[in-house]
């Protein structure tokens, strides 16, 4: 409705502007500003509006500008043949004009339906990857589980069978002599102790799971800890010759000491379980510009380096191997959490053999 009163009107306008000019104009003239209304009200409003534009068009034609002005009355043939030839040009042009606009707005339609199924698909794809992620997750977090439930079943049942063994024997009053005695009291000690690391990296573990392992950073004489750590673990690195070579001008860590006790605690158990009896195990210290690089170096039978990278993530252990599968993955998220890095290689280039575990702290400032 709207567009047949526009074509309306500009029909009115079109005449009021004609009309002071019609003595000096042609009739050809006036029919093309007349066509003009037409044309928008079949652009605007469809084939309806231009039908009844172009049918007031051709009355204010045959009214306004062919002789004689103001009636209905034609004087000549040609005036009559040129109105019926303006009213078919009219209809016509109305019409494919009309056609056009509704073949547009069909256009435009199905470009916005296809937009729409466009965004629901891609709202469903993203639906989906998100389902996907979650079902990845939670695989994860299962296989996290089950690894746990395994390295726990096995981990803590050793040591808990050899503390039970020796407390029963010394229970029921077994005779042993003093020597014998203090061996079993010895090995007591040391199972309770490695069940207290896996306690400490098992509760670590959860923790990085969690997001919150946050380090509590001050500065830290890496020299006096890591000598300390090496007195602490005297019973578990007895069967190897310890060497640690930190210079006296080391400057300090910042680092959060438990944290990276637990590190070098990690690495020095590593190392004495894969060292040979006898065999050297070597912790070394240097500073480089802004960081300070630790490496803890032992002469076993070393890492494929195929496995370097995957040690490093929990529960995965190496060829051989006893461990539990979450010291050196601790390791790694506690020195990533300082904005440091942690790598493997053979200790020996010229001939593999051992492995040396390379971390780097910040140096404090």
């Amino acid at each position: 409705m709207g567009a047949t009163v526009l074509g309306a009107l500009l029909v009115v306008v079109a005449a009021v502007v004609l009309i002071p000019f019609r003595g000096q104009t042609s009739t050809a003239t006036d029919a093309l500003v007349l066509m003009v209304p037409v044309v928008a009200a079949a652009w605007i409003g469809g084939r309806r509006s231009a039908l009844v534009t172009a049918a007031l068009a051709t009355v204010t034609l045959e009214v306004e500008f062919l002789p004689p002005y103001g009636t209905f009355k034609l004087d000549l043939f040609d005036d009559a043949v040129a109105l019926v030839v303006f009213a078919a040009v009219a209809l016509a042009v109305g019409t494919l004009v009309a056609l056009e606009g509704e073949r547009r707005e069909l256009a435009e339609r199905r470009a916005d339906k296809i937009e729409a199924l466009y965004e629901q698909q891609r709202s469903l794809q993203q639906e989906q990857e998100r389902l996907a992620a979650e079902k990845r997750a939670l695989e994860l977090i299962g296989d996290y589980r089950s690894a746990l439930l395994r390295s726990v079943s096995h981990d803590l049942r050793t040591p808990l069978a050899t503390i039970r063994a020796v407390t029963s024997d010394l229970q029921v009053g077994a005779d042993y002599d003093d020597a014998t005695r203090k061996e079993l009291l010895d090995l007591v000690v040391d199972e309770t102790e490695r069940l207290d690391r896996l306690v400490t990296n098992l509760l670590s573990l959860s923790r990085i799971e969690a997001g919150s392992l946050e380090p509590e950073r001050q500065a830290v004489a890496l020299d006096e800890l890591l000598s300390a750590r090496v007195r602490k673990l005297n019973r578990l690195l007895r069967d190897v010759r310890v060497q640690v070579d930190v210079p006296f001008t080391l400057p300090l860590a910042d680092a959060d000491y438990t944290l990276v006790d637990q590190v070098v605690t990690n690495l020095l158990e590593n190392a004495a379980r894969h060292s040979p009896s006898g065999g050297l195990v070597r912790v070394r210290a240097r500073a480089h510009e802004q960081w300070i690089e630790v490496a803890v170096s032992d002469h076993g039978p070393g890492i494929d380096p195929r496995e370097r990278d995957r040690i490093f993530e929990p529960f995965q252990r190496g060829e051989g191997s006893t461990s539990s599968g979450v010291g050196l993955a601790i390791c790694k998220a506690i020195v990533e959490a300082h904005g440091g890095s942690i790598a493997v290689r053979a200790t020996t280039v010229e001939q593999p053999s051992g492995a040396t575990f390379v971390f780097t702290l910040p140096v404090h400032r």
